[in-house]
């Protein structure tokens, strides 16, 4: 048996128990030694549901007995019903207005609760607690992370300090999964097995070796060698996302790209036509760009900055950088720069920023999208426009041959018959929303290597930029410009809603639009995903249908979900821009960075299941022109600790702000979801200690630059498999 060795092929397993292991990616011994405790049972430190009172606000953990959905009697207002169990009782929990979390969450699972509960009949009953499941053990983030913890370890069965507990599913038990991980340990293949990490980083940092790692993850004898052995485990996988982030920096710094004459004269020569004046963030930005764009080799950026902090300025300020350098040994025609959006509405829209800002250069623009192509300027005098349809054959000639300088489009842009001849520039907005392969597809494009600027408006606290993108340097714009009015925001308590409907109609009737955003599910596992999202709809349909016939009657309301194909989403989002709908009902799939400058309201039901940078995401739809914006938060939570959580929205001064609180309150998993990172829970967790981060990176760094792997195989083997696999989208 070794690491790789197939779980089916060492251990009998039912067709049941084979579903639940696949389904908790449960394939090799190596997952599952690797797939720690969420938290460690200690029942003298725990809270009993025989020690809850009435009137005291409280969390406990439980087991689901039984779950329903129902209708009360007298009001048939739906509502989920549960009721949970620990060694020492029973109590009641319901949800008003709530039933999809009677279809979330499952008999059997642990769960937490938090909420002030109430006596009814003599019973303890929670009314609309806060419920999630069981919380991941969190990394410390104290000066102890590099510690010594000693070594006295027990390779016997576990004997003290608390019982691991690990993520069930149907069909697999905690229990199961201890007791297997158990008999795995007893064969000796933690023996076997070498230490992927090099003795001299174990040393430095104080980090228990791997085989004394797993077995105080399984079995610890004192807390603090579960904590070591989590934090030794966090570092080891930021190292490695580090080292395959440096080294694609390393490939890619490597290559010659346009080196481009550029210079703060340049830059404010572009600015002074600007209808606005630049912030100092988007000046410092733009020289550290027009530092990057003179090297020889290609500049990797990262722009990020709030919804309506000017990224897109910065972004042009680079562009005529690049359309004022000529070809080598030419002496006419420009670079080129490729701009990329993820939707054919933001790319239009960057169209029509673009010609405004470029139109007294004489350059042309052309837009690239599945739906067709534009070119800018039009040939006929007679077009108000100023921009005309053209056929893709003829614009992808003039793209090839240099003629058009600025190329603007979706993923049509990567297509094979879409080619360069000069591309100095390529620009990825929202770079999230896109694949690696669709980023590299840009960059390829043309002969030399473009140098590569990305932007997104999603606040990405500064730990988990050092992670995510290592390979990118960071420029950030952390002020907005100067007479932008803020939106103001207003937690709306159950009996104010008809003061904010009001205030809706109002605005409605003033020719403005409206969001709606409709609570957000989480799935509890990834196999209910697809149930989720069908309840997500139903709750969709069923508030716009709600609001058609009640508070909004005589609006014309539309609606969008995550089961509408990206065809139909373009279409809802096109008519609600061109103002053929009043009110958009929707998830949380609102397109990031579409602007919808008279769309000036918006409603976030059950704010509570959202994080802090994702409201303020939400919100930053409501910002796009200088009329007076409302954002109105809903929540039917009455624990004290949302209410100040979801308060930071109404005092925070940017979104960064909100990232960092999310950060420390909810967790970067939470945050961002952690599958779409392809990072584990427990490496995401550590992302909220700095010095963790930091010291991972900096090793990484000497290692790539001194070494490059070459003397360390199995860490190269390795940080190429996190290069492919691991995307960061």
């Amino acid at each position: 048996m070794n690491l790789q060795s197939k779980l089916v092929e060492i251990k009998r397993l039912s067709e049941l128990q084979k579903r639940a292991l696949l389904r908790l990616g449960l394939i090799t011994v190596f997952d599952l030694l690797h797939y720690f405790p969420v938290r460690y049972g200690d029942v003298s430190m725990r809270t009993s549901i025989n020690e809850v009172t009435a009137g005291v606000p409280t969390t406990i953990y439980g087991k689901i007995i039984k779950v329903s959905v129902k209708k009360s009697f007298k009001t048939k207002i739906p509502m989920a019903e549960m009721v949970l169990e620990d060694l020492t009782g029973k109590v009641k929990a319901i949800w008003f207005n709530q039933p999809f979390i009677g279809k979330t969450f499952k008999l059997g699972e642990v769960v937490k609760i938090s909420g002030t509960p109430t006596l009814a009949k003599n019973s303890l009953l929670f009314a609309n607690p806060e419920i999630e499941q069981a919380d991941i053990m969190n990394i410390d983030t104290h000066d102890s992370l590099f510690q010594t913890q000693g070594n006295d370890i027990n390779e016997g069965e576990y004997a003290g300090g608390g019982y691991p507990i690990y993520r069930e599913t149907k069909g697999i038990t905690s229990k199961f999964l201890y007791h297997l991980i158990l008999t795995i340990i007893k064969t000796g293949i933690l023996d076997t097995e070498p230490d992927p990490l090099p003795v001299d980083i174990l040393s430095k940092y104080n980090l228990p070796k791997f085989k004394t790692a797993i077995l105080w993850m399984h079995t610890p004898k004192k807390t603090e060698h579960a904590q070591a052995a989590r934090k030794r485990f966090a570092f080891e996988e930021i190292f490695y996302v580090q080292l395959a982030r440096n080294k694609d920096k390393k490939l890619f710094q490597s290559q010659k790209s346009y080196e481009i004459v550029a210079d703060m004269n340049l830059a404010n020569e572009f600015l002074e036509r600007l209808p606005f004046p630049p912030t100092n963030a988007q000046h410092l930005a733009i020289k550290n760009i027009f530092d990057d764009l003179v090297k020889q080799t290609p500049m990797a950026r990262l722009l990020e900055g709030d919804v309506g902090s000017g990224k897109t300025a910065v972004a042009a300020a680079a562009t005529y950088a690049i359309i004022r350098n000529r070809p080598a040994q030419q002496n006419f025609g420009t670079l080129q720069m490729a701009l990329m959006a993820p939707t054919e509405i933001l790319a239009t829209q960057h169209f029509e920023g673009f010609i405004q800002m470029f139109a007294h250069t004489g350059i042309s623009i052309c837009l690239i999208t599945g739906r067709g192509c534009r070119k800018y300027p039009s040939k006929v005098a007679s077009n108000t426009k100023g921009w005309t349809d053209i056929s893709r054959t003829q614009l992808s000639k003039w793209v090839a041959n240099g003629e058009i300088a600025v190329v603007i489009g979706t993923h049509a842009l990567i297509q094979k018959n879409v080619a360069f001849k000069h591309l100095a520039l390529a620009i990825v907005d929202e770079q999230h929303r896109f694949g690696a392969k669709q980023r590299a597809g840009l960059v390829k494009k043309g002969t030399h290597v473009p140098h590569f600027l990305s932007m997104t408006a999603t606040p990405i606290p500064r730990t988990l930029a050092l992670t995510i993108y290592g390979d990118l340097d960071l420029s950030v714009l952390d002020e907005m410009p100067k007479g932008r009015k803020p939106v103001i925001t207003e937690i709306i308590a159950p009996h104010d809603r008809q003061r904010m409907y009001k205030n809706i109609v109002s605005e409605l009737q003033n020719g403005r639009q409206a969001y709606v955003i409709c609570p957000r599910i989480n799935a509890p596992d990834e196999a209910d995903a697809e149930e989720v999202a069908k309840i997500q709809m139903k709750n969709v349909t069923t508030e716009a249908k709600r609001l058609e016939q009640d508070e909004l009657k005589g609006f014309r309301i539309g609606i969008m979900h995550s089961k509408m194909n990206a065809k139909k989403k373009e279409e809802v989002m096109d008519d609600f821009y061109n103002h053929e709908i009043d009110v958009l009902v929707s998830t949380s799939v609102v397109e990031v960075g579409v602007n919808v400058p008279n769309a000036t309201n918006i409603i976030i039901e059950g704010a509570e299941r959202f994080g802090l940078a994702q409201l303020h995401q939400l919100r930053g739809r409501v910002i796009r022109s200088s009329t007076q914006a409302y954002c109105y938060i809903l929540t039917d939570s009455e624990s004290v600790k949302t209410t100040e959580r979801l308060g930071a929205l109404t005092k925070a001064k940017n979104g960064f702000e909100l990232a960092e609180m999310d950060l420390l309150q909810r967790g970067a998993g939470v945050m961002t979801g952690t599958k779409q990172w392809g990072i584990s829970d427990l490496a995401m967790e550590a992302i909220k200690n700095i010095k963790l981060v930091e010291a991972a990176r900096t090793e990484a760094q000497n290692l790539i630059e001194t070494d490059t792997l070459k003397n360390y195989p199995i860490l190269d083997k390795i940080s190429e498999a996190y290069r492919t696999e691991n995307h960061f989208e």
